[in-house]
């Protein structure tokens, strides 16, 4: 590599704080040295060219608060340049933040952006938030939301934060409430949908959740709320946390949700639509050990407004 690509970075010693604590070295070091190859952060460790309270240690050692890491002096590649805060794309993102905190942002993400850069996006939602905050120390995704769908989105200003709202979904004691306009005369007010399902990929590299026997156990609670002509607004409580669930499990009772290209039988009519018709609605959570479950919802105005084919 021409020696122009690179910059020099001096040794440093690094604190560590009560939020940093727990982790192993190397994933400090990962996020530390974020333009580094992980190979080339495990050689540091196996040189002990990394030193914690002056010492040598190995990848699996967890950090404590108030150790003194030192990162060595090593060339790091230019950094290209990342997401511009200019953008209009991603200065609307800081109106669309619902919730804040010092530990936790939520944001109304809009349809039509991903929440993270990759599979041909250049930038998502983290990336975004990133370049509107850069001297947040830490920005992280607590889940995740189809790019095509809207809604409450969480990221964590906090590693502590972050572990424990992961401890929280693992347990499933986060609430998410979703609304869907789906296609037809949903055919009961309250319906409980367990098909079990599984992901496939394909030759060309999609991925799709399936119903299959053979699938992992899946529950999607729906109420209807609404009905107009031959389209159905429903109330979705997935129990389970697969991949595109309420989208599968729509489907799979004859009720597509309006707008889904992927798992519509009648593609034609999908395309028609402006944008897939699911939001991430209302979220319930404790945003700490000690704290009260907190609600937080947001609006759709292209819910509210849909009249599409009606």
């Amino acid at each position: 590599m021409n020696d122009d690509n690179l910059s020099y970075q001096p040794s440093k010693i690094v604190t560590v704080d009560d939020d940093q604590a727990g982790q192993r070295i190397d994933n400090f070091l990962f996020n530390q040295l974020k333009h580094i190859p992980k190979t080339r952060i495990y050689k540091m460790l196996r040189k002990g060219e990394v030193r914690v309270n002056k010492g040598r240690i190995k990848p699996v050692y967890k950090i404590r608060p108030g150790d003194q890491i030192r990162l060595p002096p090593i060339k790091v590649e230019t950094k290209a340049p990342g997401v511009s805060a200019s953008l209009a794309k991603v200065k609307s993102l800081e109106e669309r933040i619902i919730y804040e905190s010092d530990r936790l942002i939520i944001l109304n993400k809009p349809s039509g952006i991903a929440v993270h850069g990759g599979s041909g996006d250049s930038f998502g939602v983290i990336e975004s938030l990133r370049a509107l905050r850069p001297n947040a120390p830490f920005l992280e995704l607590v889940h995740r939301l189809d790019k095509l769908t809207s809604g409450c989105l969480m990221v964590a200003k906090k590693r502590s934060t972050l572990r424990y709202l992961h401890e929280q979904l693992r347990e499933h004691r986060i609430r998410k409430t979703y609304l869907c306009w789906v296609e037809g005369q949903w055919r009961s007010n309250n319906a409980t949908i367990t098909e079990p399902l599984k992901v496939v990929k394909f030759k060309n590299g999609d991925r799709r959740a399936i119903v299959a026997v053979d699938g992992k156990e899946s529950k999607t609670v729906c109420r209807l709320l609404d009905s107009r002509g031959n389209y159905s607004l429903l109330e979705a409580k997935p129990h389970t946390g697969r991949m595109h669930q309420i989208r599968v499990h729509c489907a799979s009772q004859g009720h597509p949700i309006c707008g889904d290209i992927k798992y519509s039988d009648d593609t034609s009519t999908a395309k028609s639509y402006p944008r897939l018709y699911l939001h991430a609605y209302k979220l319930r959570f404790s945003e700490t050990p000690d704290s009260k479950v907190k609600e937080i919802s947001c609006e759709s105005e292209t819910f509210s407004n849909f009249s599409l084919q009606t």
